[in-house]
């Protein structure tokens, strides 16, 4: 998170934040393009105003991890990791899986794709740049970047695996690492009650 201790206001009155933003995402390059740019300045659209998460924070550096280890064999289990589960996404927003039953090797992979990926040349990286979420694969920087008062550093590259996933040509070409079985690692199936 970058923030201000400056009064945005009295900095730039004449600024079009709207402008800023459209630029930015019509350019299909994200934060890593303006890195690679040699940007010398932080652009205002990612400075966060000092006020916005008010006074102090109550987190405590703990990431939810949730173990996955008996869901398949156990229904009590699995009950209870589905609460788990589910407070933890309404609570946080993200938790930490272990005990999933993925291999190592495939995680590992799905890294240096992504690394890979995002590496590439951008003309490479604009074929997959949309805000449609109903592609099979999206590039984009910042979700909620036209409604967030201020735009996350990060770009994302998402890709919808379950209950089909695509065939493999439609993946970017650094991220192709054979065909992947869901239903062979993942424990998640048939999580939810």
């Amino acid at each position: 998170m970058i923030t201000s201790t400056s009064d945005p206001n009295t900095v730039e009155p004449d600024y079009d934040r709207l402008s800023e933003i459209k630029a930015f995402d019509e350019s299909k390059a994200g934060v890593k393009g303006l890195v690679d740019a040699g940007i010398s300045k932080i652009p205002r659209m990612f400075i966060e105003p000092p006020d916005i998460h008010g006074k102090g924070s109550s987190f405590d550096g703990r990431i939810p991890t949730l173990d996955l280890d008996g869901i398949d064999r156990d229904a009590t289990r699995r009950k209870r990791v589905s609460n788990e589960i589910k407070d933890a996404s309404e609570r946080w927003g993200f938790f930490q899986v272990v005990n999933h039953g993925i291999p190592l090797s495939i995680l590992d992979e799905m890294l240096n794709g992504a690394r890979r990926f995002f590496e590439q040349d951008n003309e490479e990286k604009k074929v997959f740049y949309t805000r449609d979420p109903s592609k099979p694969v999206t590039y984009y920087s910042n979700y909620h970047l036209y409604t967030s008062p201020a735009a996350n550093w990060r770009d994302s590259l998402s890709c919808f695996m379950a209950p089909i996933p695509p065939d493999s040509e439609k993946l970017p070409a650094p991220c192709r690492y054979g065909r992947i079985e869901p239903k062979n690692y993942v424990k998640l199936k048939c999580i939810w009650p």
